[in-house]
């Protein structure tokens, strides 16, 4: 596993700015979200799909690295403002390693929680575990 991508790749989650080499110039994004289905192809693709979910930059408050025969499976907790609201989501993402460089995610995202969600949750769940 390379740890040097995976500290990119919370860096670009972070910023939506992707470090220098993250990506490989055909790198592919196919983004799954509670109900609906995005794709992305090339680096700048990727930068929009990003930033069109994600336009303020934000934190990885938690995260959990696997690897895996072609590169990694990385679990995070996300949470940034916009909009005057706190949000929050986690992901669970596949990336494919070619070289150096991510060839492929396959991201699965919970959705969005604005601050009424988490909220709710908060008061209708104890969980076990953060």
């Amino acid at each position: 596993m390379n740890d040097v991508l995976v500290a990119n790749l919370i860096t670009f989650l972070e910023t939506g700015t992707p470090p220098e080499g993250l990506f490989g110039p055909d790198s592919f994004c196919d983004l799954t979200l509670p109900q609906w289905r995005l794709q992305a192809r090339g680096i700048e693709d990727l930068i929009a799909l990003r930033k069109g979910g994600h336009p303020a930059p934000g934190t990885v408050a938690r995260h959990r690295v696997d690897p895996t025969p072609t590169g990694f499976v990385i679990e995070v907790e996300e949470r940034w403002e916009q909009d005057e609201q706190h949000w929050y989501c986690r992901e669970l993402i596949r990336a494919d390693v070619e070289g150096d460089t991510i060839a492929r995610l396959s991201v699965y995202c919970t959705g969005d929680w604005d601050e009424a969600q988490q909220h709710r949750h908060a008061e209708e769940v104890t969980l076990l575990e953060p």
